[in-house]
């Protein structure tokens, strides 16, 4: 059922939901064009409206054949909607999903458009906050290009920052996805451009492995691995893509490349990657919570369907599976230095023995606790062995033998 939004745009039918909103598939003067109609209690919140408007500018200055372009900024009665250039194609989650994992070749690819069009907003001054699979969209009209990757854009520029108001979050608070944030921002700084390199070399790996480098378990427990702990090598690729994506992946944000680097040294090693499959490497077991939240985020999958796939982070209690795999927008308080530095340092999903528990983790402290009682009540049947021995050895044949003799009697004659 088509609605009117605004005075020049009609939607016509849902293309999908997220998070923020949903997305519809719109005809405006010019055309199709996509709408993303932001939820009913953003356009309801005065001030993100002032700042949706504040934001027009520089959203709409935002061109790059690597981009999702913003055409319009529709704030009209409950509706508040972005109306983008419509890419007639499938998000790189879709397809993530449907493949597992990428050939290096495509991979490298389509990250390269990102790094270009990220170039792009960075100089801008526009920093995007949610690189992820779900917000890089695969141009299927386009030409394919190494390893038959499509055209890949980057969408939902601005839509983070635009809901991440003073009043939404303050200080305490963490706006995004978890298995992409960057350390700095798990540690409360300030969003730099740095951050998208970070979440952008997340998803180069992600493509590569299947996994996340940090991803797994609760989201506190993800976070604070960004903090503390390297990643794990990747077999079976080339040692200057793995120390690209090493050092895109630093800690210290002065330490990662510029967008427009990364784009260029990405597309250098292109040649060396044509032809090689997709690599063969072991997803890490699904992980035990760390920490119990103060509330269950969720519970588990009902019987019969799977449990989620690693990495998967839900992050709103009772979000339905498909809406919350990596929700976003979603404010997390910012774990304490107490919290970061308690959990295992070193490197993440390192190999261990079967079934063993990372270190720290709370199947690794029940464990302990285990062993704990279980000592505890070992020395306890210890002692009361002894206490049993001692009795039995000076006293124990008092209740057969009657009376002790006290010594008034003489001894017994041979």
């Amino acid at each position: 059922m088509a609605r009117k939004i605004g005075s020049r745009y009609t939607a016509h039918q849902i293309l999908g939901r997220g998070s923020a909103g949903t997305v519809w598939l719109g005809e405006g003067p010019e055309g199709p064009v996509a709408i993303k109609l932001l939820r009913e209690d953003l356009a309801s919140d005065q001030e993100l409206v002032g700042r949706f408007v504040q934001e027009r500018t520089a959203l709409l200055g935002l061109e790059h054949p690597h981009v999702v372009s913003v055409r319009d900024l529709v704030v009209d009665g409950n509706d508040l909607a972005l109306v983008m250039d419509l890419v007639r194609g499938t998000d790189l989650r879709t397809r993530l999903d449907r493949e597992r994992r990428l050939p290096p070749e495509a991979a490298v690819a389509i990250v390269a458009d990102v790094a270009d069009g990220l170039a792009a907003a960075h100089a801008a001054g526009v920093v995007h906050r949610d690189v992820k699979p779900e917000n890089i969209l695969l141009d299927m009209e386009g030409p394919p290009g190494p390893g038959g990757s499509h055209p890949a854009l980057l969408t939902d520029f601005g839509v983070a920052k635009l809901i991440d108001t003073p009043r939404r979050t303050r200080a305490t608070k963490i706006i995004g996805t978890p298995d992409y944030l960057a350390p700095e921002i798990v540690e409360g700084l300030p969003p730099r451009a740095s951050v998208d390199i970070y979440a952008l070399a997340t998803v180069l790996y992600e493509l590569l492995a299947g996994f996340t480098p940090f991803g797994g378990g609760h989201p506190g427990a993800v976070l604070r691995r960004h903090v503390t702990e390297t990643v794990v090598p990747l077999p079976g690729i080339p040692d200057e893509l793995w120390q690209l994506i090493v050092q895109c992946l630093a800690k210290a944000p002065a330490s990662r490349l510029r967008a427009s680097e990364l784009g260029a040294r990405l597309r250098e090693l292109l040649p060396m990657l044509a032809g090689m499959p997709p690599l063969d490497v072991d997803e890490p077991g699904t992980e035990t919570v760390e920490e119990a939240p103060e509330e269950p985020l969720a519970g588990p999958p009902p019987a019969g369907e799977p449990a989620p796939r690693r990495g998967a982070v839900p992050l709103v209690p009772g979000a339905k599976p498909a809406d919350a795999n990596r929700d976003t927008h979603t404010s997390m308080r910012v774990p304490g230095p107490d919290e970061l530095a308690g959990g295992a340092r070193g490197t993440a999903r390192a190999p261990r023995a079967a079934g063993a528990p990372r270190p720290g983790s709370a199947r690794n402290r029940a464990a302990a606790r285990r062993r704990r009682a279980a000592l505890g009540a070992g020395t306890l049947v210890l002692l009361a062995a002894i206490g049993i021995g001692t009795w039995a050895a000076t006293g124990g044949d008092d209740a057969d033998a009657g009376p002790r003799d006290t010594g008034d009697s003489a001894p017994a004659s041979p």
